[in-house]
């Protein structure tokens, strides 16, 4: 979390200003929130199941970025009634639903160039080969 008093707050907050696309980048940066994300969209939405999912990750930072997409709204968390202790369940919200289809397309385009698909320069069209 950012002191509001700090730079790095004010040119946050003077770039989502500007353009949306830098709040929406800012709502999914973090290294496991694509995957988190992704696995509650296939029924992995209990904090096991994501640990599960995601060996690599602590609880504390699994935690931490539940959390903060609980608090863009992208997933709400809900009590599963009758369950001692009380379990958790995890749910994409529209926002959410509507982000995995954004999260597969990134994904994808990423795939490709890790691939080695070539890139090219529109101004003259030369090909640089990066494989």
């Amino acid at each position: 979390m950012r002191k509001k008093e700090s730079t790095d707050y004010a040119n946050e907050q003077s770039l989502f200003q500007l353009c949306e696309r830098n709040s929406a980048i800012n709502m999914i940066s973090g290294r496991w929130k694509g995957q988190i994300v992704y696995y509650i969209s296939i029924g992995n939405d209990r904090f096991h199941l994501l640990q599960q999912k995601l060996p690599n990750i602590s609880e504390a930072v699994l935690a931490r970025q539940l959390k903060e997409l609980e608090n863009h709204a992208i997933l709400v968390k809900r009590e599963i009634p009758d369950t001692i202790p009380v379990g958790i369940r995890y749910l994409l919200t529209n926002k959410g639903v509507d982000l995995v289809p954004i999260l597969d397309s990134l994904c994808n385009w990423g795939k490709s160039y890790a691939d080695g698909k070539k890139i090219v320069v529109p101004a003259d069209n030369n090909v640089i080969d990066l494989g």
